[in-house]
């Protein structure tokens, strides 16, 4: 009975919210040119889950993906494959059509070299196939309210409640375990350390200490000082004089749409 109607409500959170999207859609082509393999592409979705993600973090950005390229090509996905974590689906590849028609950027992690990127890689890779477990009503529950009326400091400690494998419907808990598993530093706690040299000022040294992969939310690649940002539209030559404007105001654009879709 509990997975029958955790199936229901995966369903249910599942489905896309008309109007839900704020930013206009990134070219799968511009995309497609900058991505490398290892990097992490942050998307903003439009589904009942979505929006629940988005304010809880207090950002536009709601799922996380990790870009292998041809990697484990026999779990579908095409020939850019992605590694990600649904919560119908489970950890499953998929390709670049996958993010058609949705705002994405990208999130590059620097100095990695090549034996690296293919650890990170296989960690991910080893996971697909793994279930959510539709069996926990409660943390399956905690994103029918989109909006919930808790204070900002506890947002962040919502989405992370819950047993260590549903949280994985969290996309970035699984990229983030792949990132400690190399102890790559996303966003560490920093403490000072003791001097190594007694008596000289100023010469403490800073310890990163990880945070558990279950705190880690879509945004914190976007805002991790030890991730490059890639947009697409400008990783390209770009040329504002080719733009073509038009006259009307985009607040009457929106109120034609609007009245198109009453």
């Amino acid at each position: 009975m509990l997975g029958t109607l955790g199936d229901w409500l995966s369903c249910y959170l599942s489905e896309p919210i008309a109007g839900n999207r704020a930013l206009e859609p990134t070219d799968p082509s511009l995309l497609s040119a900058c991505l490398r393999p290892g990097d992490v592409v942050l998307v903003e979705g439009d589904t009942r889950v979505s929006t629940a993600i988005k304010y809880l973090t207090q950002s536009t950005w709601s799922h996380a993906a990790l870009y292998i390229g041809e990697a484990y090509a026999g779990w579908g996905g095409g020939a850019q494959g992605f590694i990600e974590a649904d919560i119908r689906e489970g950890v499953r590849r998929v390709g670049l059509e996958a993010f058609q028609g949705f705002h994405c950027r990208i999130c590059r992690p620097v100095g990695l070299n090549t034996e690296e990127i293919d650890r990170l890689i296989d960690y991910a890779g080893e996971r697909l196939g793994y279930q959510y477990d539709l069996k926990n009503i409660i943390d399956l529950a905690r994103y029918l309210i989109p909006t919930p009326p808790i204070p900002r400091r506890w947002r962040r400690c919502m989405l992370a409640f819950g047993s260590g494998d549903p949280t994985r419907a969290i996309c970035s808990t699984l990229i983030a375990q792949a990132f400690q598993s190399l102890q790559y530093p996303i966003l560490p706690r920093v403490a000072a350390a003791q001097s190594l040299a007694p008596g000289c000022r100023g010469c403490d040294i800073q310890v990163l200490y990880p945070r558990h992969y279950s705190h880690y939310v879509p945004r914190d690649f976007d805002v991790s000082p030890y991730f490059e940002i890639i947009k697409p539209t400008l990783a390209q030559p770009f040329d504002h004089r080719q733009l073509i404007w038009g006259e009307r105001p985009a607040r009457a654009l929106d109120d034609v749409a609007l009245a198109a879709r009453d």
